[in-house]
């Protein structure tokens, strides 16, 4: 896997450098009664998610989300590292507006907070933190992974795989036409709580169908989930996944075609 997904040996060894900013998007009592990763600072995950559609799907909108990262003593030019406490799901939704937003460098802890917390100290006093003036550069539509109801529309017609990376009976309710379900947790060892193995998740997603070869779309309910499984293949070297922001909720507000019932996968 390339550096989009780092191990906590390599956190560790780089929580002296300031231009290292590491991110706990986790709720804030969490961060103060639990515990984190010395230096992190605290960016809630839902103050990075807004459901009046101010961009596309739940993306907050660039000067918000810059707002975000000067209260937080974020400049553009440092390394994010983001973690959670739920495998990395939420903490992956941070990397990928991160990025639409311009962000050059915000990689994936792999694995997470209780990951973490195995190997290294967790501190229990928040940082000081001196704000910034952060300059969002949000990706132009050609450079951005995100795409439009339009656009999965002419992707089925083609030979992309659509994929579901919801539950199974989410996925038997309502799904996309042609669509293979990929629980995002699939790529997670239970018992390490990181990913698995690169040589693994690559046997694992071949057999879905999903190899670097062909066009990727990934898509839920609310694009959680998908930027999770977004990030593993990025660090994976896919370089043609595209992520369905509106998601099946948009879908069905459009009154989209789906599929229902089981399937053997």
């Amino acid at each position: 896997m390339d550096e989009s997904v780092v191990a906590p040996d390599w956190l560790a060894a780089r929580l002296d450098d300031p231009q290292v900013r590491v991110v706990d998007v986790r709720d804030g009592w969490e961060f103060d009664g639990i515990g984190h990763v010395p230096g992190a600072v605290n960016v809630p995950f839902e103050s990075y998610r807004d459901e009046s559609d101010v961009d596309r799907g739940t993306l907050p909108g660039a000067e918000a989300f810059a707002d975000l990262l000067s209260a937080a003593g974020i400049s553009p030019e440092d390394t994010i590292v983001a973690y959670d406490d739920t495998y990395g799901v939420f903490a992956a939704r941070f990397v990928l507006t991160a990025r639409e937003y311009g962000h050059a460098d915000v990689k994936l802890l792999d694995g997470d907070y209780s990951a973490w917390n195995r190997a290294y100290e967790a501190a229990t006093e928040a940082p000081p933190v001196e704000s910034t003036e952060y300059d969002p550069d949000p990706l132009s539509p050609d450079e951005s992974p995100l795409i439009d109801r339009e656009t999965v529309e002419a992707a089925l017609e083609r030979d992309a795989v659509v994929v579901d990376t919801r539950e199974r009976d989410e996925f038997e309710e309502a799904r996309l036409p042609g669509a293979v379900r990929f629980d995002w947790r699939d790529v997670v060892d239970e018992e390490s709580r990181r990913l698995k193995p690169a040589d693994e998740l690559e046997t694992l997603l071949a057999e879905y169908g999903i190899t670097p070869d062909r066009e990727v779309v990934l898509y839920c309910n609310t694009a959680r989930r998908i930027s999770h499984t977004y990030v593993v293949l990025d660090a994976l070297g896919y370089d043609d996944v595209n992520v369905y922001e509106g998601s099946l909720t948009e879908w069905l507000a459009h009154e989209g075609e789906v599929e229902h019932g089981p399937v053997d996968a």
